[in-house]
């Protein structure tokens, strides 16, 4: 009568799966457990004598295991080298949309005090916000960034505008806007009626900083 083939190991097949994915997904974490079952299943194989199969799928998991371990090295410096400047990328890219920002605020505000005249600057940024067009809702700016505290893109804007004088008219105000974390960006900005940003970098700016060309 023929024999039946011997079962593989279990752990060959573990040692084997691990590889794969050690090599594909997860080099630190499923390469080295590749490793270390690759090697008890060929030593028990070899005490089975014969009652034990799998001796290739270990051996590929112990390939698979040493490869993914011989990987990682090159993955961490990939990684050292790509995340930085992808943070960079991203803190520049907040950091044009924050500008941009400032200058539609700017039209916002320069747009309300031509119209109304009698107030000058609002007491409140939804006076810029959607609505009928009045002095109340100039529909300048977006609901999001009709607010004295906006966050737009990781960076928060603050509206102060200045006291009354005598006739109730606000002539003055400040806009800041701050990046929420310094993963966020790098430069603070500063706007007030005169309608020039200035920046700062790594701390609050204000109206001694320099001017945005």
């Amino acid at each position: 009568m023929p024999m039946a083939p011997a079962p593989n190991d279990t752990k060959a097949l573990l040692s084997l799966i691990c590889g794969i994915v050690g090599v594909v997904f997860l080099p630190l974490i499923a390469s080295i457990p590749a490793i270390v079952l690759g090697h008890i299943s060929l030593s028990e194989i070899k005490r089975s004598a014969g009652r034990l199969g799998g001796q290739g799928l270990a051996i590929a998991g112990l390939v698979l295991g040493y490869l993914g371990v011989a990987l990682l090295p090159i993955i961490l410096i990939i990684a050292a080298i790509a995340i930085p400047n992808l943070l960079r990328a991203r803190m520049a890219a907040n950091e044009a949309s924050a500008v941009g920002a400032m200058r539609k605020y700017s039209a916002g505000l320069y747009m309300y005090e031509s119209m109304c005249q009698e107030y000058v600057f609002p007491s409140t940024l939804s006076k810029l916000g959607p609505g009928s067009p009045s002095c109340d809702h100039l529909n300048a700016l977006s609901e999001q960034m009709a607010s004295d505290s906006a966050v737009l893109n990781g960076y928060r804007f603050q509206y102060t505008p200045g006291e009354p004088d005598a006739s109730g008219k606000i002539l003055t105000y400040t806009l800041t806007a701050d990046p929420i974390s310094p993963a966020m960006g790098v430069r603070h900005f500063y706007l007030d009626q005169t309608t020039v940003i200035h920046y700062k970098a790594g701390d609050t700016a204000d109206a001694d900083s320099p001017a945005l060309q």
